[in-house]
């Protein structure tokens, strides 16, 4: 279903491009170091930030926080709207509340009047672990669609409509199926998440099959990779998984190697990590081939704007699936870069 646009700052969410968010962990009321991570996220790729708000300090702390970064910030309230009120006088640009504990439906109301005075937007954040009780006797996809489209509708009462919509589990297939039966059911843009999809390794697994399942069916406007790690590390799997699915909306050289076998007759790994770095800095669409043999070599890497396809001593560099010349092995780099520059 096409989606609403919601402006949250200078992110438009609802629009062709899905934009990667990440979160703060540390002490929000701790300014500094605050700041300093969300411009690290910021650096790193992270188009919105969303800082928790415990307390009243920290509600206090978002107004200095938000002069000192060009990202636009979410706050993250649970259990007070009364912090939510004090988030959006601090100047957030969206809010984030959990329908489960909000402290019902007056309250949202008197929160989405007060937002829609000052044109700050509302991600209604359904969990699994904590829906209204009204809602638990139903199959859990179902009972986390019903709970999340109960808050549009109050919100939409009140003619407000700058609304963004999860609706997260750790359960990946249901996670999925939520997101398809909210896609199905309403026009405001979706956020798509695991939530505490664990360390780092399992954390991708989970959300790269949860939220790449549904990118590739044309479903999310908006990605947040929940890990148990440093955040920026959540930035760049947003970004790895966006690119998977060809969302990913700025030039970038992708690199693709080969699995290695018998056959190989030179470093893969450790070549394909060389032209990785040396491939960060160029800005240009491209995909490059890194082959440990003549059988990996031109024919297996069809698609590749260049390669290379590795010997014993010598290998072959090929262009557009042609081969162009044999280079030495100490070779390989510099001809690859020259190729690069040159496409």
């Amino acid at each position: 279903m096409a989606k609403r646009t919601v402006a949250v700052g200078k992110v438009n969410i609802g629009n062709s491009t899905v934009s990667i968010q990440s979160m703060t962990n540390t002490k929000t009321d701790d300014i500094d170091a605050t700041i300093a991570q969300i411009n690290r996220l910021s650096e790193a790729g992270c188009q919105l930030v969303r800082c928790s708000v415990p307390d009243e300090k920290s509600a206090i702390a978002l107004k200095e926080i938000i002069k000192n970064v060009t990202v636009p910030i979410i706050a993250d309230i649970h259990f007070s709207h009364k912090l939510a009120i004090m988030s959006a006088d601090a100047g957030v640009s969206k809010i984030r509340i959990n329908p489960g504990n909000i402290g019902g439906v007056d309250k949202a109301k008197y929160l989405a009047d007060y937002l829609k005075e000052r044109k700050i937007a509302l991600r209604i954040g359904v969990n699994g672990g904590s829906l209204d009780a009204a809602h638990k006797s139903k199959p859990l996809a179902v009972a986390m669609r019903d709970s999340a489209l109960e808050y549009v509708s109050v919100l939409e009462k009140c003619n407000f409509y700058d609304i963004v919509i999860s609706a997260k589990s750790s359960n990946v297939k249901v996670m999925i199926d939520t997101y398809r039966l909210l896609d199905k059911a309403c026009e405001y843009p979706l956020h798509l998440g695991v939530t505490e999809a664990g360390l780092y390794h399992t954390g991708i697994v989970k959300s790269s099959i949860g939220i790449g399942s549904l990118l590739c069916d044309g479903i999310g406007d908006t990605i947040r990779v929940s890990l148990s790690d440093d955040p920026i590390k959540e930035v760049e799997a947003a970004k790895d998984i966006l690119k998977a699915c060809d969302k990913y909306d700025k030039p970038y050289c992708e690199i693709i190697s080969c699995p290695t076998c018998a056959r190989t007759n030179i470093e893969v790994k450790a070549l394909a990590e060389q032209v990785e770095e040396m491939c960060k800095d160029i800005d240009k669409q491209l995909k490059v081939a890194v082959m440990g043999c003549v059988v990996n070599g031109i024919g297996e890497s069809q698609g590749a704007n260049l390669g290379v396809a590795g010997g014993k001593d010598k290998s072959a560099i090929f262009v557009d699936s042609k081969y162009v010349e044999t280079v030495d092995n100490s070779l390989i780099l510099p001809t690859l870069r020259k190729y690069i520059l040159e496409y």
